[in-house]
């Protein structure tokens, strides 16, 4: 959720392309979401192409955008998968 609040140390081509990031009720979301993935799946446990397959889901309506990001063309689409890329998995 860090990275969508500040992504320039993880995107450093869009430094100022995020007025709002992902909120703690984001990271809520994430785990219920994720849980719920994995167990369609058939596990009981969220393995990392859980949060990937999800990200769009949870975060596209929960960033704000800057105006000249969206100018430029960025989207929050855009934004989620450069940070998909950029971020390490643990």
């Amino acid at each position: 959720m860090r990275a969508t609040q500040a992504p320039s140390p993880y995107v450093p081509e869009l430094p100022d392309a995020v007025i709002i990031g992902a909120s703690p009720r984001a990271s809520l979301a994430f785990d219920r979401v994720c849980r719920a993935h994995a167990w369609l799946d058939g596990r009981d446990y969220v393995v990392p192409g859980d949060v990937h397959a999800m990200a769009h889901e949870v975060l596209r309506h929960r960033l704000v955008l800057a105006h000249g990001a969206q100018a430029s063309g960025i989207t929050a689409d855009t934004l989620i998968d450069a940070l998909l890329r950029a971020v390490p998995v643990p």
